[in-house]
């Protein structure tokens, strides 16, 4: 339904519940007395929370506001929930304030029977969340003053000095890590034992092993070792020589595809001359030509 429409259904309403005299206990409004909120729409968008405390204050004390903003540019979207500290007031707010105009623009205002609070995102800011919580009512003078009393009045509380006793146990692990670095690495002079309470397990000779020992193991002779040591340094020559035969390649291929791409762009830049140099030609002689047609 449209949203004027929806003003004049209201007003007509209030029109003929005057004209026949209807008490407040049989008005429509009694349908909504257990909610002191409000719908408020169509009002300009750059109106702000404070505007509308203004506006809505005449009839009574707000007690919260929730304009509806858009999440990504933080803008007014024209419509707000108004709640008012006497149920009472939410009656006079949608009798007198629906169907005004606020800067040429016609507003809405209805009740809200079920009005569920918005949810919190991560990206809400701490002075809207602090607003829905606690509201924009003004607080007792009396008991704002007690509370500060509590809070002056209050004996702060110590911090547990959990950061001190971290802080040694570290610098006390530290010290035996390096005590243990030292003893292992110190040489000792006695040898080490075994505890008394634990079994340490014999190995087994091995008789292969005895039997290679005795036979002895093969020599290798000093010529036969030169000639190994020569073989190594000529096949390790020969690698580097393949290597820097293959770097001259590498280098002598570059120079030639250098080469290549200059002459390839010398010709492109005579080419592209010699077409310059033909089109200037050919304009001359039209130019020539119709001077002489005009003579």
């Amino acid at each position: 339904m449209n949203p004027l429409t929806k003003v004049k259904l209201i007003n007509e309403l209030n029109e003929r519940e005057a004209d026949l005299g209807i008490k407040e206990a049989v008005s429509w409004h009694s349908e909504y007395k257990d909610s002191a909120w409000i719908f408020v729409g169509g009002f300009p968008y750059e109106l702000t929370e404070g505007d509308l405390i203004c506006v809505f204050s005449q009839y009574g004390e707000i007690v919260n506001i929730n304009l509806v903003r858009d999440k990504k540019t933080g803008k007014s979207k024209g419509f707000c929930f108004v709640c008012y500290e006497d149920q009472r007031s939410t009656i006079l707010a949608v009798d007198n304030f629906n169907g005004i105009k606020i800067k040429g623009r016609t507003i809405r205002v209805d009740h809200v029977k079920n009005y569920r609070p918005p949810k919190d995102h991560e990206d809400i800011d701490d002075v809207t969340k602090r607003l829905r919580e606690d509201g924009c009512a003004p607080k007792d003078p009396a008991a704002a003053g007690h509370s500060e009393e509590e809070e002056q009045d209050a004996i702060p509380v110590k911090k547990a000095k959990k950061d001190k006793k971290e802080k040694k146990k570290k610098k006390e692990k530290k010290k035996k890590k390096k005590k243990s670095r030292e003893s292992s690495s110190s040489p000792d002079s006695s040898p080490r034992h075994p505890p008394a309470g634990v079994r340490v397990k014999e190995e087994k000779q091995d008789v292969a092993y005895d039997k290679y020992s005795q036979q002895g193991a093969p020599s290798v002779g000093p010529q036969n070792g030169q000639r190994a040591t020569d073989r190594g340094r000529g096949e390790e020559e020969e690698r580097w020589r393949g290597r820097d035969r293959e770097e001259d390649k590498r280098r002598v291929n570059e120079r030639r595809r250098d080469e290549d791409d200059r002459e390839r762009e010398g010709d492109r830049r005579r080419e592209d001359r010699r077409r310059e140099t033909e089109r200037d030609e050919g304009r001359r002689r039209d130019a020539g030509r119709r001077e002489a047609e005009r003579r």
